[in-house]
This record gives C-alpha cells, sequence and structure tokens, in this order.
C-alpha cells in the first residue's frame, strides 16, 4: 500500500487516513489504488469491528481528482486513443464507495478541510460525519464539465433530497459546515482542534458496540430507501431474527437484568 494513504487497525477500529497534505489530499492513482485497497481490507476484517476515514493536514479531507496528473493522462489517451483514463470511476472510485457503504461495520468520515468532487463522494459514503468548523463541501465536478462520480448520484439526494441534490451539482459552491449541518451532510460539527479526538471517540464507541446490530441497521435503512413498506417489514423481520440469535443480544440483555455495562463481542 503507498505511503500517500495509511491503515492502521487497534482494537477492532481501522483508521485510514489519506496523506497527501501537500496536495490537499488530491486523488492520484496511487492514492487511489492504496485507498481502494484499504477500504476493501477494512471491510472485509472481521476483526474490524468500525472504520473511521480521515485525512492528514488541516486544508482538506480530499479535493477529488488530482488535475494535474488528469490533463496529463487525458493528453496520452489522445496520442494513444485508450481512453484509459475515465476508466478510474469503475476501477477505484465505485470498489471505494461499496467497500465503505457495503462494510457490515459502521464508518465514521472525520472531515478536516475542503471535501470536493470525489472527497465529498467519499463523506457521504459514510455512515456518520464528523466535521470541523472550518470544513466545507462542494460538489465541483461540473466546474471541470463532469457528471457526479463516487456515489454522489445515489448518496447526496438521500441526504438532502433529490432537488436540493440538483441544485448542488448543478451549480457547485463552497458549503460551510454549518450550512452542512444543517443540510444534514454533516453529522456533527465540532471545533477543528477537536476534531481527531472526538472522531475517534465516536468511532471507538461504535468499534466497541454491537457489530452485528449496527450492520443490520446499514442494511435496513438501504433496503428501506428503494422498496416498500411491507417489503421492509419483512427485511426487518429477516435483520432482527439473525441480531437476536447473536451473542452480543444476550450478553446485553443479561448486563440490563444485571443493571451492568454490556461488553460486547462484536458477534
Amino acid at each position: 500500500m503507498a505511503d500517500t494513504v495509511l491503515y492502521e487497525v487497534s482494537d477492532g477500529l481501522a483508521t485510514i487516513t489519506l496523506n497527501r497534505p501537500e496536495a490537499m489530499n488530491a486523488l492520484n492513482v496511487a492514492t487511489k489504488v492504496a485507498l481502494r485497497e484499504a477500504a476493501e481490507e477494512a471491510s472485509r476484517d472481521t476483526a474490524v469491528r468500525a472504520i473511521l476515514l480521515t485525512a492528514a493536514g488541516d486544508r482538506a479531507f480530499c479535493v477529488g481528482q488530482d488535475l494535474k496528473e488528469h490533463i496529463g493522462l487525458l493528453a496520452q489517451d489522445r496520442e494513444t486513443g485508450s481512453g484509459q483514463t475515465m476508466s478510474t470511476v469503475g476501477e477505484h472510485y465505485n470498489p471505494i464507495v461499496r467497500a465503505l457503504t457495503g462494510a457490515a461495520k459502521p464508518v465514521v468520515a472525520a472531515v478536516n478541510g475542503v471535501a470536493a468532487g470525489a472527497g465529498f463522494g467519499f463523506a457521504l459514503a459514510a455512515d456518520y460525519r464528523i466535521v470541523a468548523d472550518t470544513a466545507s463541501f462542494n460538489s465541483s465536478f461540473v466546474g471541470v464539465a463532469l457528471t457526479g462520480d463516487s456515489g454522489i448520484s445515489w448518496t447526496l439526494p438521500r441526504v438532502v433530497g433529490p432537488s436540493r441534490a440538483q441544485d448542488l451539482l448543478l451549480f457547485p459552491r463552497s458549503i460551510g459546515a454549518q450550512d452542512a449541518l444543517e443540510l444534514g451532510i454533516a453529522n456533527r460539527v465540532v471545533p477543528a482542534a477537536e476534531l481527531r479526538a472526538e472522531a475517534e471517540k465516536v468511532a471507538r464507541k461504535l468499534a466497541s458496540g454491537p457489530t452485528v446490530a449496527y450492520a443490520a441497521i446499514k442494511e435496513a435503512v438501504a433496503f428501506g430507501l428503494t422498496h416498500s413498506l411491507e417489503e421492509t417489514l419483512h427485511k426487518e423481520d429477516e435483520l432482527q431474527t439473525r441480531a437476536g440469535q447473536s451473542e452480543d443480544h444476550l450478553i446485553a440483555v443479561q448486563a440490563f437484568v444485571n443493571k451492568e455495562k454490556p461488553k460486547y463481542l462484536g458477534r
């Protein structure tokens, strides 16, 4: 894995850190490959019970595609006629979003600065977003004559509604932290100096929680968004049965009866 993405697992928490602060954590090919590998590893590792996605530096979470590299790759495409540059959506962005949204564990994004383009999309792919008061969001795609990717066409309308999503995609502009909170893009806004500590606190709490129940909640909400009430009721029945058969459910009930704090195993 390239050093442009750092990966660490501690006490059930996988921390993925974009590590190109000098380039505002822009996504060059090496970074995209490393991020995909880290997200997929964290998603499939059963010892990982929560994922924290964050970034180095204080200027940017991720400004999306590295356009300096991108323009060179476009020039190569024109020379060779290969058209390979835009394959990055299917090769990199889509697997990253699938890994984060499909992980059977909660994903927390700690947004420390500008989240633009695919950076915005990756933040939206998390289940919970803690945002520095100095951070901002920008769809930015139209600014370089592109449509949305990194799942933003799916996630943004579900967060802010389809009409507002169209507005933000057609007329990209900087959305400050407080506005993001009001729109539902941010779940919590904290002072920039406290972001990492607060995000780790939240992520570690989730990592020590009832993982099977968390996974069921993610699955149920995603299912309910695209299915009827009757279908969702059946899905809830299925998922509640699964959660009720987990070791953590028995631990929680016993702890409640004994007036103790449960110590979950994540299974």
